[in-house]
C-alpha cells in the first residue's frame, strides 16, 4: 500500500453518514449562501475559542488578508512575520499593499525568533504576524509586550494550529485578530476550501463582514473598497460544524501518532519535533530534520512511502518575492532548515500498521547512512 503524508479516505469512511447529512441539510434549507450553516458555524467556532466573533471566509489566505485590512493595514505599512511558512502567509500581506518584513526562526522548534522582532520594528511597522507553525504556538508573551509598547496590531496565523494552546490559552485568542484555514489537510479541515477570522472587537468583526461581501453594509450598497466576494461556502460551513464537535478527538489522534513516532524513532539520529515550553502541540504535520534529507526521502520511495517537505523553499528566496530584496544568507536558520526538514505521514486516521511501516523503513534507511 502506498503511504503518503495525508489521506482523508479512512476518515471519510467512518464519518460519511454525518458528512452526507450535512450536505442534505444545506440543500434542503432553501438558502445556499450565507445561511443558517455559516451563522451556526460562526457562533460555535467563536464559542469554542471564547471570543465574541467569528467571520467565515472562503480560504485561509483571505482570512489573513481581510484580517489585516480590518485592522487598517494597507499600502505603506510593514508587517513583521517569518519566511519559514507556507507562501499564503506572505501572499496575503502583499495583497493588502503592505510590505512583509522577515525575522528568522529558532533552531530548536522552527518558530519565530521573537528576540529579533524588536530590531525589525520601524516607524512603518503596523502589525506583528506570528505563524503558529506545524501545530504549536509562537512565543506570544514578548510579541504582546512589543505590540502594546509600540501600538501595533497582533494577528495570529493559526492555519496550522486549531486547538493548540500556550499556557492553557487557545491559539488565536491572544492577538486582536486570528486567521484560520480549513483546507482539507488541516487539523479541522473542510471538504474543500474554507477559512475564518476570529476577534473580540465588534468594529473589526463588522468590517470583516463587509470586506468578505463586496464591502457591502446593506445589499447592493458598497460601503468600503477594495473588497471582493470572500464568503464561506454554506456546505463547507455545515461540514465544519459537524467536524468541530470532533476537533478535540482529532487532536488526540494526532498526538497518539506523534508519540508512536517519538517512541519508534528514538536514537536513530533523526531530529524529532520539539515542543516549546508551555505549548500543547497538535501536530498538524510531524516535521523531522536530518542533514541527509534528500537521500532519505528518495530511499523511502523503495518502500512505497512518499513524504513531503514543509517547506523546501523559504518565501524570501522565491522569485515572486525577489522585490523584497532579501539576499541568500539573510535568514540563515530558515535557509538551513529548508535543506534538512521533511514531514512524516500525519493524520488521526493513520492506521497503526502504516505508522509501523514508516518507523521500520526509516530505521532501516537511517542505519545505512
Amino acid at each position: 500500500m502506498t503511504t503518503r503524508v495525508w489521506d482523508y479516505l479512512a476518515e471519510y469512511e467512518s464519518e460519511h453518514p454525518d458528512i452526507l447529512d450535512a450536505v442534505r441539510t444545506v440543500f434542503a434549507s432553501g438558502q445556499l449562501v450565507l445561511g443558517a450553516s455559516v451563522r451556526g458555524f460562526e457562533e460555535e467556532y467563536a464559542a469554542y475559542h471564547g471570543v465574541g466573533h467569528c467571520v467565515g471566509v472562503d480560504n485561509g489566505t483571505n482570512a489573513i488578508k481581510l484580517g489585516l485590512q480590518a485592522l487598517g493595514v494597507g499600502p505603506g505599512d510593514e508587517v513583521i512575520t517569518v519566511s519559514n511558512t507556507a507562501a499564503p502567509t506572505v501572499v496575503a500581506i502583499d495583497a493588502t499593499g503592505a510590505t512583509p518584513v522577515f525575522v528568522d526562526v529558532r533552531e530548536d522548534d522552527f518558530l519565530m525568533d521573537t528576540a529579533q522582532v524588536a530590531d525589525a520594528i520601524t516607524e512603518r511597522t503596523r502589525c506583528l504576524l506570528p505563524v503558529h507553525l506545524y501545530g504549536q504556538c509562537a512565543d506570544l508573551a514578548p510579541l504582546t509586550e512589543l505590540a502594546d509598547r509600540h501600538g501595533l496590531a497582533l494577528l495570529e496565523d493559526c492555519a496550522q494550529a486549531h486547538g493548540a494552546r500556550q499556557g492553557g490559552t487557545l491559539a488565536g485568542t491572544t492577538g486582536a485578530v486570528a486567521a484560520f484555514s480549513f483546507y482539507p489537510t488541516k487539523v479541522l479541515g473542510a471538504y474543500g476550501d474554507g477559512g475564518a477570522v476570529i476577534t473580540s472587537d465588534e468594529d473589526v468583526a463588522a468590517r470583516l463582514r463587509r470586506l468578505r461581501y463586496y464591502g457591502m453594509e446593506d445589499r447592493y450598497y458598497t460601503l468600503e473598497t477594495p473588497a471582493h466576494n470572500s464568503r464561506l461556502d454554506e456546505v463547507q460551513a455545515e461540514i465544519l460544524r459537524r467536524k468541530l464537535r470532533r476537533l478535540d478527538a482529532y487532536v488526540a489522534g494526532r498526538r497518539a501518532v506523534a508519540q508512536r513516532y517519538a517512541d519508534g524513532l528514538a536514537g536513530t539520529g533523526l531530529r524529532l519535533p520539539r515542543t516549546a515550553p508551555g505549548n500543547d502541540h497538535v501536530y498538524y504535520v510531524y516535521v523531522v530534520r536530518h542533514p541527509r534529507r534528500d537521500d532519505i526521502v528518495e530511499r523511502l520511495k523503495a518502500y512505497d512511502i512518499h513524504l513531503n517537505i514543509s517547506y523546501p523553499w523559504p518565501v524570501h528566496t522565491m522569485t515572486g518575492f525577489a522585490h523584497l530584496g532579501y539576499a541568500t544568507g539573510s535568514l540563515p536558520v530558515t535557509e538551513a532548515l529548508a535543506a534538512e526538514i521533511f514531514s512524516l505521514p500525519m493524520y488521526p486516521a493513520l492506521p497503526q500498521d502504516l505508522q509501523d511501516k514508516v518507523i521500520h523503513a526509516l530505521r532501516e534507511v537511517l542505519s545505512t547512512l
